[in-house]
């Protein structure tokens, strides 16, 4: 047994990172429109190499040889948003800055005026900054940097205000910019009453570890986005605890971390996080306003 181990090892080890490297490509891909794409391509490969290969097909063999290196460059054209996402989650390490106590303060004033915003009908799109800095989509808005409470959340959302058709960034406990503009799902959407406010939300949590918040203009309910994810109709005392669930559960790694700093707070919002992407906007337009 000992013998078998120090002569195969190697292979377990081979296994093993190609199976981390298999599903983490699956969670990247899944449910997403260039999966198909993805599927199709390799079911077309694998019966082409199986045919030429049982049937000696010599001339065949040589040609998907050569079309293999074409056809993996073509994959990275093809999945570029969902590459980039994947490396982007990657490569991020900043966590949020918040202590414990200050986050449960955060995300109960979060809450308040979500749930004011619900009761007034009034739609609203919010999306909080984690890891990975949002700096294109807030170039996209107009700076605010001003401490989130329920009136100012209710102000910008008012729909005879010229910022409230857009979605609003929230990095710490600060609004840092309102009417930005978010990249719409390229995901396979089931629900077709959902609008372009609820797609630009799942599009956002598509692309960055963002978490996002959606009040309905025309029903008033309350929906959260997370990794490409919906979760609709929340009642308010769930709607809570799964902000807490989120959230909380994130400090816990990060408890003996500085407490918050607002003036460190101004500098992260501004830092380069990301090389500027060239993703426009699915649609093209700034109005978000359907639901």
């Amino acid at each position: 047994m000992l013998h078998f181990l120090q002569e195969h090892w190697r292979s377990a080890v081979e296994i093993l990172i190609l199976w981390v490297f298999i599903y983490q490509l699956y969670r990247t891909f899944r449910a997403t429109r260039g999966a198909r794409i993805l599927v199709g391509l390799a079911m077309i490969f694998v019966v082409l190499t199986l045919a030429s290969q049982f049937l000696q097909l010599e001339v065949m063999q040589f040609i998907i040889t050569r079309v293999a290196v074409v056809a993996a460059l073509a994959l990275l054209i093809i999945f570029q948003p969902e590459l980039r996402m994947a490396l982007a989650r990657l490569g991020s390490s900043r966590l949020w800055s918040f202590n414990s106590t200050q986050q449960q303060e955060f995300l109960g004033t979060l809450s308040d005026a979500v749930w004011q915003l619900s009761q007034k009908r009034y739609g609203a799109l919010f999306a909080i900054e984690r890891t990975m800095g949002l700096k294109d989509h807030i170039e996209t808005g107009v700076g605010i940097k001003g401490v989130l409470s329920p009136e100012l959340a209710l102000t910008i959302f008012h729909p005879k205000t010229a910022l409230h058709d857009g979605g609003v960034i929230l990095s710490g406990e600060r609004i840092v910019a309102a009417s930005c503009v978010f990249s719409v799902s390229q995901s396979e959407v089931g629900d077709r009453s959902m609008g372009l406010r609820h797609r630009a939300a799942i599009g956002l949590t598509e692309e960055s570890d963002a978490v996002t918040i959606v009040v309905s203009e025309e029903t008033g309910q309350v929906s959260i986005c997370i990794d490409g994810k919906i979760e609709r109709n929340l009642e308010e005392d769930v709607f809570r605890e799964r902000l807490e669930e989120i959230f909380l559960s994130d400090s816990d790694v990060d408890d003996n971390e500085e407490g918050f700093d607002e003036e460190g707070l101004d500098e992260e919002i501004i830092r380069e996080q990301l090389d500027s992407q060239d993703r426009v906007a699915a649609g093209g337009g700034r109005s978000m306003v359907s639901d």
